[in-house]
């Protein structure tokens, strides 16, 4: 289940952060599928959370937008992390034109609960 954090710069017009909040939660599960967490394909309240904020006035970044993804630590997801964020990154710049973006992925050693 990752969590997905997108901070953007002010001028990043709203037609681009709706096809990202589409897009995203497909191509980051694809981004992080493992044999320990597969993906199906069909996603279910919860499998990805996704958060939106704008720069704040003291936030310095010469990025249009900045997308964190924390995804839990498997060793199978860990050993081509740079692969996967490569191609993630190849893939929404495909789906929405966004140019001057980065993506950091962290795997944490966490544990997830949530309602029925």
């Amino acid at each position: 289940m990752p969590l997905v954090e997108v901070t953007y710069a002010p001028h990043v017009p709203e037609s681009t952060l709706l096809e990202l909040a589409d897009q995203l939660p497909h191509l980051v599960s694809l981004a992080v599928e493992c044999p320990e967490e597969p993906y199906d394909g069909n996603l279910q309240p919860g499998d990805v959370e996704i958060r939106f904020r704008p720069l704040g006035p003291f936030d310095r970044s010469g990025l249009d937008a900045v997308i964190e993804i924390r995804s839990k630590w498997f060793e199978s997801r860990a050993a081509n992390r740079q692969d996967r964020v490569d191609d993630l990154h190849e893939a929404l710049e495909s789906a929405t034109g966004l140019e001057n973006f980065g993506i950091y992925l962290s795997m944490p050693v966490a544990a997830w609960a949530q309602s029925e």
